[in-house]
């Protein structure tokens, strides 16, 4: 098999699960270029710990990690199965780097896994683990950290930033389709020219470098899955942009694709 590619996706509200929008079926079609996974393995910003974990679970738990949603939502399911081996090898390869990295058997999939695996694998057949975020974790650790497991990436395992482009949700609308305001399709236009340049100092710098930084992401946790994904990529991959559109006025749900986009799409 040849390399797969990383991928930055952005996972948008829990809705995103009923709501596919624009880039659901984008995603459904990007899952479905790709040669089949032997496992995904998800950072999400919404599995937080005081150093790195590894879920290790051969059946990983659906959590339904939010509240005030339609009770539709808290019945889906995503049944794929854990991938101890890949866990095992995952943790091999942190702790080779200094991660302390450490086996989870408790964690499932918060919904910044299961809910865009819905849409980019939706028969559930592939299995599934996840790396915590390390709380004290920024743009550069971000990086190094996509660096580390990027060894996997040669052995068949599909690597996925799950977070947000833009992610202030103190000016979420209500209304799915509410056009965002002028600042976060600047902050989107700033990261397509930064990710499709190669531009990793960008990246890291996004405080000081991007328009708005502090205002698309008031919080750097749905940030930071984007640096991973570009630290999990080959030096110098190809990317394609997939634009997902705006969500709720304030939810851009872009995904990158960080690879050699021929080979994988005809392997």
């Amino acid at each position: 098999m040849p390399r797969l590619p990383s991928l930055f996706v952005s996972h948008g509200s829990p809705m995103f699960a009923l709501e596919p929008a624009q880039a659901g079926p984008q995603l459904r079609a990007l899952g479905a270029s790709l040669p089949r996974p032997r496992a995904v393995l998800v950072l999400s910003p919404h599995w937080m710990t005081p150093g790195v974990r590894v879920t290790t679970t051969a059946a990983p738990e659906t959590i339904h990690d939010f509240g005030g949603f339609p009770a539709e939502l808290y019945t889906l399911q995503y049944p794929a199965p854990g991938a101890p081996d890949v866990a095992a090898r995952a943790l091999e390869l942190l702790n080779a780097d200094g991660w302390n990295a450490t086996a989870d058997t408790e964690w499932g999939m918060d919904h910044g896994a299961w809910v865009p695996l819905r849409h980019l694998f939706p028969d559930a057949d592939v299995p599934v683990l996840q790396v915590s975020m390390p709380r004290n974790l920024d743009p550069e650790g971000a990086v190094r950290l996509g660096r580390t497991l990027a060894p996997l990436a040669d052995e068949g395992v599909l690597l996925l930033g799950s977070g947000s482009i833009t992610h202030n949700l103190y000016e979420f609308r209500h209304d799915v389709g509410a056009a965002g305001p002028g600042y976060a399709y600047e902050f989107v236009d700033w990261a397509r020219r930064a990710v499709t340049g190669h531009d990793g100092d960008a990246l890291v710098h996004y405080l000081e470098r991007a328009p708005h930084a502090r205002r698309a992401h008031p919080t750097s946790e749905h940030y930071l899955p984007l640096p991973f994904a570009y630290g999990a990529s080959a030096p110098g991959a190809p990317v394609q942009v997939i634009d997902g559109g705006m969500t709720y006025g304030v939810l851009a749900m872009d995904a990158y694709r960080f690879g050699d986009l021929a080979q994988a799409s005809h392997a």
